[in-house]
């Protein structure tokens, strides 16, 4: 036999056998695992659901040795996000990180997906507590005060929100639901202008993150009265809830989870539950979140479905009593 090559017949042999083996390796990874996975945001760059859905981006792509490329999708309450994501191939290719206002917008937006069957709930990463603030100028330092304070001023007191609809708008709604005061709503376009407005004067109240009004409160621009969820948060550990100041039953819980369109498979679910909360669990991890005002928590999948559930439920009766519908 005539052959120009340097290679013997058993060298042949060899590499014919080991490029086989890696074509049937190659055959056994699943189509997904080839390509980047998208991780979309539903808030803009440089907020608490960003900054957290980074880090856990970038801490799968370390875990799993596979690209998790992070998408913002801001507008609409999260709505946009949330349905790219529903409408998204159910490979694993396709993540949605949101907070608990995608549990509101079923109340509030018409969406073109369905709220319980296009979406999975993989896991509540972590929760992001909420505090109730008044401008200094309203002289009351307690939850009970600024019920009895207005109270005697129906429909003279002013708060903020982000916007129509916002968690920060039904969480204040339901505030006066439960209390009986008549105060008036004043939407802003986004947080900041809320709280800008509020550490104006220009408004009494509002309920927002302690990451977006930490710095106001403790340097005295706003006072703080009450964390807003069901229970005291490490972040402030040294003020009561509002159910604890006076309003039993109160609590909004805002938090941050993750989720998957609708028909994803329960084994990959599973994978991803298990490595976010692997990830948000871990010591320094904790800590770091923390010192953003976050609560790690990594439920598993059964929780944070009943979680979204109860919230969706929670939030469409307090939409209805506030007079708004989906639009």
């Amino acid at each position: 036999m005539n052959c120009h090559c340097n290679y013997t017949l058993g060298a042949l042999v060899v590499i014919a056998t080991q490029f086989y083996s890696v074509n049937q390796a190659l055959a056994q990874v699943p189509a997904s695992a080839m390509k980047p996975i998208h991780m979309i945001i539903s808030l803009a760059p440089g907020g608490g659901v960003d900054t957290t859905g980074r880090i856990i981006a970038q801490k799968l792509s370390e875990m799993w040795g596979q690209p998790v490329v992070a998408d913002n999708k801001p507008g609409a309450g999260g709505s946009i996000a949330a349905e790219a994501v529903a409408h998204a191939a159910p490979d694993g290719n396709t993540i949605l990180m949101t907070s608990a206002d995608i549990a509101i917008n079923p109340s509030v937006i018409k969406l073109t997906y369905d709220a319980d069957k296009d979406l999975l709930p993989v896991t509540l990463a972590v929760f992001a507590p909420g505090v109730m603030v008044v401008h200094p100028s309203i002289p009351v330092k307690s939850v009970k005060e600024l019920i009895a304070y207005g109270k005697s001023k129906p429909d003279e007191l002013f708060y903020s929100s982000s916007g129509l609809g916002s968690a920060q708008h039904l969480a204040m709604a339901l505030f006066t639901q439960m209390t009986g005061l008549k105060m008036t709503h004043v939407p802003y376009k986004g947080t900041a202008a809320s709280i800008t407005d509020l550490v104006g004067g220009r408004v009494a109240a509002s309920v927002a993150s302690v990451v977006s009004t930490r710095a106001m409160f403790t340097t005295g621009k706003l006072r703080a009265l009450a964390v807003v969820g069901a229970k005291r948060t490490p972040a402030l550990p040294d003020y009561p809830t509002i159910a604890e100041a006076g309003v039993p039953g109160f609590s909004v819980d805002q938090w941050y989870g993750l989720f998957l369109p609708g028909k994803t498979s329960k084994a990959f679910a599973l994978k991803m539950q298990e490595a976010v909360s692997r990830i948000v669990l871990e010591p320094e991890m904790r800590k770091k979140l923390l010192a953003q005002g976050l609560d790690a928590v990594g439920s598993s999948q059964e929780e944070f479905a009943k979680a979204y559930s109860a919230d969706m439920a929670k939030w469409a009766k307090v939409a209805r009593t506030a007079g708004l519908k989906p639009d």
